[in-house]
């Protein structure tokens, strides 16, 4: 599994006309599903970016995580993190969960966000997005487990 945390100032998920997801200060959450991902490593990172500290505290330091500054996420379903580009110039995403085991998995994954205290918004899995933020920093963060 892996994670694109984007600190941000604003962030909003639209398919067409309508708004799926919108938050003011918090995470917008890139998440890829890969084969074998499962709860476990879901729970591991709900947890870990609920209490990663990368918000600044009064000093400009990161010593704050998206819990102790009241923020929430939007969690993105993207099968692309999991691109291949060893081979050619077309990327290969045969590293991607299949989206009957990726769908669940994301909704899941956001709900354990919810439990760990953030509160957390989707967009719409398999829809073509546009994803919208002010990244705040920028500060960006890749994780895996």
């Amino acid at each position: 599994m892996r994670a694109v945390l984007q600190r941000v100032t604003y962030g909003r998920v639209k398919v067409g006309e309508d708004t799926l997801a919108e938050i003011g200060p918090g995470l917008v959450i890139l998440l890829g599903i890969g084969h074998g991902d499962g709860e476990e490593q879901a729970q591991y990172l709900a947890e870990k970016i609920a209490n990663l500290r990368i918000f600044e505290d009064e000093e400009g330091k990161m010593n704050r995580s998206v819990l102790d500054v009241g923020g929430a996420a939007i969690v993105v379903s993207q099968f692309t993190l999991y691109a291949d580009t060893r081979k050619g110039r077309r990327p290969s995403f045969t590293g991607a969960a299949p989206p009957e085991v990726a769908s669940h998995l994301v909704d899941r994954f956001a709900q354990m966000l919810v439990e760990q205290g953030v509160p957390a918004q989707t967009g719409e899995f398999g829809a073509h997005m546009l994803v919208d933020i002010a990244n705040d920093g920028p500060v960006t963060i890749l994780l895996e487990r």
